[in-house]
Formats: structure tokens, C-alpha cells, sequence
């Protein structure tokens, strides 16, 4: 590891892209399960006669899974080898789905899940270790820009095949389909090469428990402000301490465990022991600014795919397949952007893309602030979601590719589990942010609102719970009113209120993702400045520089 400037690559002989299919399908597998999850929510609350709380236990089950277990997955492949790591676990993932068709209760599904997170963690850092011994320079940079395609794509497919088979067939087809890309992934694992493993690899047990529970309970933490609540418990947080909601709690703890995992493998290091994850794939301002930008990039990404989902379905109470016809312009741009973006690492440094697509997230969340309303086909907000598109799109395939190129390919497992780590953490913090902003605000809007409309009176205001606002569309609304002695004008006051509230809430929370956004280009700034000729093609060899 160099923090000088990467010596241009030699001319390397191209290789089959045949291989590629394999690993492409691979990231297919893991994005297409995950998106088929939201969508057989409503099956398993029927079929299994449970909450839907209960039955979304299984997204988390499989977060939990991944995130905690991608660190101990790396060194798992890197002692065993990647090749014959990968066909295991794409089974274990095929055996997850078998699970799943088979499940005859809800806790039957969550083992599923359990399975195929545990599987995914090994995938993840596997999918990066396979690019980078399968492939070198511009051949490379096309490969990672293909992955992150994928998980776009992925999403689109998954959205608009679920939503149709469980209209017409239910929800269980969807796992066949899992189950059908797990047997092609296999079948073409036999194109790829790889070391064989280092048996001598020991597995630190320590850090691999310290940073498993250190992301449990971010991740638990997270998901669980609103729930349980930011400060003091609800009525819904399992248990409180001294009247503090356990979430805050966790979050704390998780980032003392976290803090304890880097101080054990800075010491393991320094003992000369091989640690559970290589420190010096951040040893560089540039390396560390990547991470922090992919952490920021995929953030933001998880509030757009909460918000707009929060307000088709909860607000507009649309279904399901509207929402992914609204998301269809943010994904497909999303795809062709992280695609065609390598074209331009020939012709722009990475820090200048970095900016670019900062700037233009920033611009694009900006400009949904002031056009959007309760209608998301409109020509403004589908222009706002392309842009947000391209930026998200660039930004995602540039950070990443900025970790794999910075390692030598030995390490690159290393850089697999610092991106799955990120993700996933980041997709949990993002999508908890987004959702207590955006209630926190719309209790601070309609408790103004409230009080300046003089056709709500005190007393009326009295017999609804204030002190859980939350989204809801205008007929629920009404329903709720019906149960009061309030008027059929201020039935009318009350919903046009809530109009007003929600829509000025989502505008200003846009906003305030857009500040990040733009603090965002801070750690973009500190990215490489590679010249245009210049790709880095990492090797052992380089790393001793």
C-alpha cells in the first residue's frame, strides 16, 4: 500500500468475460432476494396469521446476518480460497430459498433469512476478491461498474415481478426465482479462478465477536429510534432503563464495541499476528475520504428509497407496484450511470467525478425540495430522481473502485468486507435518519399548524393523539376523526392540515439531505487525483513500494 501516485499499468492481456457472468449473477442473487422481501410482507401476514412487524423480521434477520458476519466471511474465504468459498455458500444461499418455499410458519422464513445473510457475508467480499484475480486495469474498473449495476437492476426486476406475481400467484414464486439464479451462479462458478487459500490463516475470534456485536446493535439501534424511541421509551421499546429508550443505548455501545475492535486489531498488528480485517486498506487520507463517501452515497440512497415508498404507499395508499413504477427513472438511471460511468476514469480523476456527483445529488435534492408534491409522475420530480440517479450511480461504482484499486489484490477480501460493513450500516443509519426526521418534523408542523388553524378547537384536538404523529393518508385520517365529535368542515380542516404538514415535512427533509449531500463533497474532495492515463492496476508487488 502506496499513498503516492499509482505508476501507470501496463498493457495487460484482456480476459474472458465469462467469468464475469457468474459474479455478476451473484450480486443479482443477494439484490433480487432482498428486494423480494418488502414485497412478500403482505403473503406472510396473511399465510402465516402474524403482524407485520413479526414478519419483517426477516429483512432484518438477513441484515443482521451480513453485516455482522461479512468481516469473519473474508478471512473465512481468504483461508479456505475464494473459488471453492463461493460455491459453498452460493448452495447455502440456493438451500435458503428452499427454506423459504418450504416454510410452513413465520419462524421458519426467518431462518431462511438467517441463512442466506450468513451465506451473503461471504459472498460480498468474495464477489471483490474474484474481480480482482480475475481482473486487471480498465477490464477491472468495468467489472466493479457492472456490480454496481446490478443491485439497481436488481431492484427494478424484483419490484415489477413481485408485484405482479403476488397479485396474481402469491408470494412464495418469487423465492423460486432466487432459487433458479442460485443453480445459474453455480453452474457458472466452474469459468473462475482462483489461489486456493492459506490454511495457516487463523480466524480472530475476538474481533470478530467485538465488531459482530458492535454492528448488531448499531444496526438495532438505528432501526429502532422511531420505534422505541430517540430519547425516552415508548410503550413499544422491549425494555428502558431508568425510562431511556434502549436504542440510544445501543447506538452507544455499539460504537464503544466498535472503538474496542480497532484498538484489539491495531494491537494484533503490532504483535505481528494477522488481524481479522487489514488496517491498511485505510492507512491513507484517500482511502479513508472513499469510505467515507460510500458511507454518505449509500445513506443518502436508503432515505430516497424509504421517502418515496413512505409516501405511494402509507400516504397515497397506492400499491406496491405503483411504487416501483414511480422508482423505475431513479433505478434504471441508477443502472446505466454505474455501468457507462468507467468511460470517463480515462478522461477525469476520480476526485473530479467525486465532486461532480456530490454536486449533482446535492442539486438534484435541492431542486425536489421546491417541485415536488403529492403526485411523484409529474415531468420536475422524475427530472430530480434521473439526476439524483446519475449522481448516486457515479458516486457508488467510483468509491468503490477507488478501495478495490488502492489494495493489492491479496487484500482485496479485505476490501469486500470493509464495503459490505459500510453498506449495510449505512443503509440502516440512512433509512433510521430519514424516518425520524421526517417525523420529527411533521410533529413539529401539524402541532404549529394546529394551534394557528381556528377551525380546530382545543377541544377537538383533545380527543387525538398528538404525541405519536405519524404519516397517514387522508382516509385513514378520516376514519380516525370519525370516532371524535368533530364536524364534516372540521373533518375537511383537519385533512387539509395533514395535506399541508406532510408535504412541507418532505420538502424540508429534502433539504436537509441535500446539507449532507453537500458536506458530502468534503471527503470527495480528498479522493485521488490520478492522472487521465493512469489506472491503477495494484499488485504484491506494488504494495511493498
Amino acid at each position: 500500500m502506496t499513498e503516492s501516485a499509482p505508476q501507470t499499468a501496463s498493457v495487460a492481456v484482456k480476459s474472458s468475460w465469462l467469468p464475469m457472468i457468474s459474479l455478476f449473477m451473484a450480486q443479482v442473487l443477494m439484490s433480487f432476494n432482498v428486494a423480494a422481501l418488502p414485497i412478500s410482507l403482505g403473503g406472510m401476514v396473511s399465510e402465516f396469521g402474524v403482524p407485520p412487524t413479526v414478519a419483517s423480521t426477516t429483512i432484518v434477520m438477513y441484515g443482521l446476518a451480513v453485516a455482522a458476519l461479512v468481516m469473519t466471511g473474508a478471512k473465512l474465504g481468504q483461508r479456505v480460497g475464494w473459488v471453492l468459498i463461493f460455491r459453498v455458500v452460493i448452495a447455502l444461499f440456493a438451500a435458503s430459498s428452499v427454506l423459504m418455499l418450504i416454510a410452513p410458519s413465520i419462524g421458519w422464513a426467518i431462518a431462511g433469512q438467517a441463512v442466506a445473510g450468513a451465506a451473503a457475508a461471504i459472498i460480498v467480499p468474495s464477489i471483490v476478491a474474484l474481480i480482482a484475480e480475475n481482473y486487471r486495469g480498465a477490464q477491472q474498473a468495468t467489472a466493479i461498474g457492472a456490480i454496481g449495476s446490478a443491485r439497481a437492476i436488481s431492484g427494478v426486476t424484483a419490484f415489477l415481478i413481485g408485484g405482479t406475481l403476488g397479485t396474481l400467484v402469491g408470494w412464495r414464486p418469487m423465492f423460486f426465482i432466487v432459487l433458479g439464479i442460485a443453480v445459474l451462479v453455480f453452474a457458472f462458478s466452474f469459468t473462475l479462478r482462483g489461489d486456493r487459500g492459506d490454511p495457516g490463516i487463523r480466524i480472530d475470534l475476538v474481533a470478530s465477536l467485538l465488531i459482530g456485536a458492535a454492528i448488531v446493535l448499531l444496526t438495532l439501534g438505528f432501526n429502532n429510534l422511531n420505534g422505541w424511541g430517540a430519547i425516552e421509551a415508548t410503550d413499544a421499546a422491549p425494555f428502558d432503563i431508568l425510562g431511556l429508550s434502549p436504542a440510544p443505548l445501543f447506538i452507544v455501545a455499539g460504537v464503544v464495541l466498535g472503538q474496542g475492535f480497532f484498538l484489539w486489531t491495531r494491537r494484533r498488528i503490532a504483535e505481528g499476528r494477522v488481524p481479522l480485517i487489514d488496517l491498511s486498506i485505510l492507512r491513507s487520507s484517500k482511502e479513508r475520504a472513499a469510505v467515507y463517501a460510500m458511507f454518505i452515497v449509500v445513506a443518502l440512497e436508503a432515505c430516497v428509497n424509504f421517502t418515496i415508498p413512505l409516501y405511494i404507499q402509507i400516504v397515497q395508499g397506492r400499491t406496491p407496484f405503483d411504487t416501483s413504477i414511480a422508482m423505475m427513472p431513479f433505478n434504471l438511471t441508477v443502472f446505466i450511470t454505474a455501468t457507462l460511468v468507467v468511460r470517463f476514469y480515462k478522461r477525469y480523476p476520480p476526485r473530479v467525478i467525486g465532486v461532480f456527483g456530490f454536486l449533482l445529488t446535492t442539486g438534484a435534492l435541492v431542486w425536489l425540495s421546491f417541485v415536488v408534491n403529492n403526485n411523484w409522475e409529474t415531468l420536475p420530480t422524475i427530472l430530480g430522481l434521473v439526476v439524483f440517479g446519475i449522481g448516486q450511480g457515479a458516486l457508488v461504482t467510483l468509491v468503490f473502485n477507488v478501495l478495490v484499486t488502492s489494495a493489492p489484490s491479496s487484500l482485496a477480501g479485505d476490501v469486500g468486507s470493509l464495503r459490505g460493513t459500510t453498506q449495510n450500516l449505512a443503509s440502516a443509519v440512512g433509512t433510521a435518519v430519514a424516518g425520524a426526521l421526517l417525523v420529527s418534523l411533521l410533529g413539529l408542523s401539524v402541532g404549529r399548524a394546529v394551534v394557528e388553524h381556528p377551525e380546530l378547537p382545543p377541544a377537538l384536538v383533545a380527543q387525538v393523539d398528538l404525541d405519536s404523529v405519524n404519516f397517514v393518508s387522508n382516509d385513514d385520517l378520516r376514519a380516525v376523526l370519525e370516532r371524535t365529535d368533530a364536524t364534516p368542515a372540521q373533518v375537511d380542516a383537519a385533512v387539509a392540515v395533514n395535506e399541508e404538514s406532510r408535504l412541507s415535512t418532505l420538502r424540508l427533509g429534502l433539504l436537509v439531505l441535500a446539507g449532507i449531500s453537500a458536506l458530502a463533497i468534503l471527503p470527495a474532495s480528498r479522493l485521488p487525483r490520478y492522472k487521465p492515463e493512469e489506472i491503477p492496476d495494484p499488485s504484491p508487488v506494488a504494495a511493498s513500494d
